[in-house]
């Protein structure tokens, strides 16, 4: 944690630029990982921190309070090296045998569909969007629908960085620093040694297929949203602080009130953020508290454990939106000048939280089908 907050005022110096140059800096990033701040979940056995999730979270969330996207980059980077730590120990000598510090972007989206079987492995050719840390990985991790019997199914594919190439495709309002680039594959040989089958480990179905040393091995939708969460609650509590820090100064417009801090309307919006971002905090750290849980007893997490983690996930980032719309709507309109770092927080964090995985109702339909018994896994591949 201490390492995370000494970076927060220098990921706040950049985070104006890169979100200009629609990229972190390669300054930003060696400053992250020379802190440790990309292997908290790489194993011990590799030189890693081998850290819970519970730290994950923290880490991004002290992270997010200087920069949404270098913590959302940080997040992602480390659940791409955890899904990494459950492959076979050939793959993962190969990724962090010479360097603890390698980085693996991970890409969950639809998976890629043609796939030539060869000798020792496949041929893919094909693309992946929205690659947040594609930048600055070493390796990639995406998904493709290959036959290692039993029919086609998805499966992780892990290739080289160098074997890639990152079209420029993220043009997006907000979170522009993550550089989400298009990852693209040519014909690029993966050895049956990196590919991993995808939906055991989504079900948390992955006794024998993953040894039982391996932590979180069945919690990988849990695993995956603290890694996005965290950026998205620091980022909130930013505005909040920002907002708070000029409550004192900043006049309320048509009235005769000296500050926004005399202000009781002020006084509610400000009363109002902060007990949504509370209550993120507060799922937040459930969600983390229950997969660590489950992994130290050794158990599986079932299907509505694993539906209320994307429900926990859904909520805190509703919570981090709303909460900087009250802080902005306080504020005023000067908070969307561009020179104000209120408006890079707003646009982040709207971006963010319309991630795939928090959108469209979809974890609402999943909790509760989950609730009244039925299996929400017909409803979502992310359960």
């Amino acid at each position: 944690m201490k390492r995370s907050a000494g970076l927060r005022e220098e990921l706040w110096k950049h985070a104006a630029e890169s979100d200009r140059a629609r990229r972190l800096s390669d300054e930003v990033m060696a400053e992250i990982t020379g802190a440790g701040l990309t292997r908290l979940l790489v194993p011990a056995s590799h030189g890693g921190h081998e850290t819970d999730v519970r730290t994950l979270l923290e880490v991004c969330t002290e992270l997010g309070r200087g920069c949404l996207s270098a913590s959302w980059v940080t997040g992602v980077l480390n659940v791409g090296n955890f899904v990494v730590a459950l492959f076979p120990d050939r793959t993962r000598t190969e990724v962090w045998g010479d360097d603890p510090d390698a980085r693996t972007a991970l890409i969950l989206g639809a998976p890629v569909r043609t796939v030539e079987r060869v000798d020792g492995g496949i041929h893919v050719t094909g693309e992946w969007p929205y690659a947040s840390g594609s930048l600055h990985a070493e390796w990639i991790c995406g998904l493709v629908l290959t036959d290692t019997g039993g029919g086609p199914q998805p499966h992780f594919a892990l290739m080289p960085a160098a074997d890639v190439t990152v079209r420029d495709t993220w043009h997006y309002v907000g979170m522009r620093g993550t550089g989400s680039n298009t990852v693209v594959a040519d014909r690029v040989f993966v050895p049956e040694h990196r590919l991993l089958p995808y939906k055991p480990l989504l079900d948390g179905e992955t006794d024998g297929l993953v040894p039982p040393d391996r932590l979180y091995r069945n919690s990988l939708t849990g695993v995956f949203m603290v890694g996005l969460i965290g950026s998205l609650i620091g980022g909130a509590d930013a505005a909040l602080d920002y907002a708070l820090e000029h409550a004192g100064t900043r006049r309320v417009a048509g009235t005769t009130y000296a500050n926004q801090a005399e202000s009781p309307t002020a006084r509610l919006a400000l009363a109002g953020a902060a007990t949504r971002l509370d209550t993120a905090r507060l799922h937040a750290r459930r969600m983390a508290d229950v997969v660590d849980g489950h992994a130290l007893a050794g158990e599986n997490p079932d299907l509505l454990t694993r539906a209320r983690t994307r429900m926990d996930a859904t909520h805190v980032v509703q919570q981090c939106r709303e909460a900087v719309d009250d802080v902005v709507t306080l504020y005023g309109s000067s908070a969307l000048d561009v020179s104000n770092p209120l408006q890079r927080l707003w646009r982040d964090i709207h971006v963010g939280s319309r991630h795939a995985g928090f959108g469209m109702g979809v974890p609402e339909q999943v909790y509760g089908s989950a609730l009244v018994g039925q299996d929400p896994r017909g409803i979502s591949m992310m359960v």
